[in-house]
């Protein structure tokens, strides 16, 4: 009985390879159909991978080898994702500045510390860091503050202040000393007499050319283009240019004149205008106002001579004097 079951477990088994066999062959057949279709090939563009120094299960393509490395080497010291998103590289911002940046690994810090802590007393003393205050043990550069509070005592982050200062004072004098040898001949050289005419030195050539690139540009010959002419020049040129001044302050005066005569030529014009336009339109004003009393009259003769042919004789000669009287006062106005 048992070997039956053991028969038929080792047959489903056999069974469910052969399934999973098939249907991986399937799946690569369909790749193939796709790749063919879009006209692409497996082993098309494929990128060497390199082994990650860190982590041995980390296989990396060549162009990204240097960023997976810094990840992993902070993920292996224990930076969180979040902590690696707050971390800035500063150098970038020091790369075309003058600002001079310092590098600290482990074992030059692990250096500074037992060196300094050497130097310290054994026993506890006020205002002075004793050996205890110091780490004994190498401990990771730290990447941010926090590290730094938490791994490094007060002492031992005041020992890596001091190198590091010291590191870049010593760096500051060699630069300076490395150009007193410029000043040397030069101060001997202003102490000498005048009147010696002495061959220049190499270092007193250099330092009269270092002067010279030092000069402002202004400095140099400002006026170039009337130091190098004669007074003769000098002085034409100046007469040429007061009598360019005035000549066209001249032509100036000129124009105004002539624009204030054609002002009042034209004004007069237009006055002589004005009165012949205004003398035109009371005759023409008069002969309109005669034309209308004339047709006023007739009129009016017209109603009166029905009037006096309707009314009496008494009434007619006392119209008669009124129409006399109008005329009279008519006569008068029109004087």
């Amino acid at each position: 009985m048992s070997d039956s079951l053991e028969i038929k477990t080792l047959q489903d088994r056999l069974d469910r390879i052969q399934e999973l066999e098939e249907f991986t062959e399937n799946c690569k057949i369909q790749l193939d159909k796709i790749y063919k279709t879009l006209g692409w090939s497996r082993d098309y563009n494929r990128e060497p991978l390199e082994l990650c120094p860190y982590d041995p299960n980390h296989r990396v393509p060549v162009r990204s080898m240097e960023k997976h490395k810094a990840s992993c080497s902070l993920r292996k010291m224990g930076y969180s994702s979040e902590e690696q998103a707050e971390m800035v590289d500063p150098s970038v911002c020091y790369e075309k500045s003058s600002v001079r940046s310092f590098t600290m690994d482990k074992s030059t810090q692990h250096q500074v510390i037992l060196k300094t802590r050497s130097a310290a007393p054994l026993m506890k003393m006020e205002g002075v860091f004793w050996q205890g205050q110091y780490s004994g043990q190498p401990v990771d550069v730290p990447q941010n503050h926090k590290r730094a509070t938490c791994d490094l005592t007060v002492a031992d982050r005041l020992a890596l202040y001091d190198h590091v200062a010291g590191v870049f004072s010593q760096e500051k004098q060699a630069a300076s000393s490395s150009n007193d040898d410029l000043y040397v001949d030069l101060v001997s050289k202003l102490q000498k007499d005048d009147q010696q005419n002495e061959p220049k030195t190499h270092l007193e050539l250099m330092a009269e050319m270092r002067d010279y690139k030092r000069r402002r540009q202004s400095y140099r010959a400002k006026n170039v283009h009337i130091t190098k002419k004669s007074y003769t020049e000098v002085i034409r040129e100046v007469i040429n240019v007061h009598s360019g001044e005035l000549s066209r302050q001249w032509r100036e005066e000129e124009d105004e004149e002539e624009s204030t005569r054609s002002e009042l030529s034209s004004h007069r014009h237009r006055q002589d205008e004005r009165r012949s336009a205004s003398s035109e339109s009371r005759h023409s004003h008069s002969r309109r106002h005669r034309s209308r009393e004339r047709s006023r009259d007739r009129e009016s003769r017209k109603r009166k001579k029905k009037e006096r042919d309707s009314r009496s004789p008494d009434d007619h000669h006392h119209n008669r004097k009124k129409k006399k009287k109008k005329k009279k006062e008519e006569r008068e106005m029109e004087k």
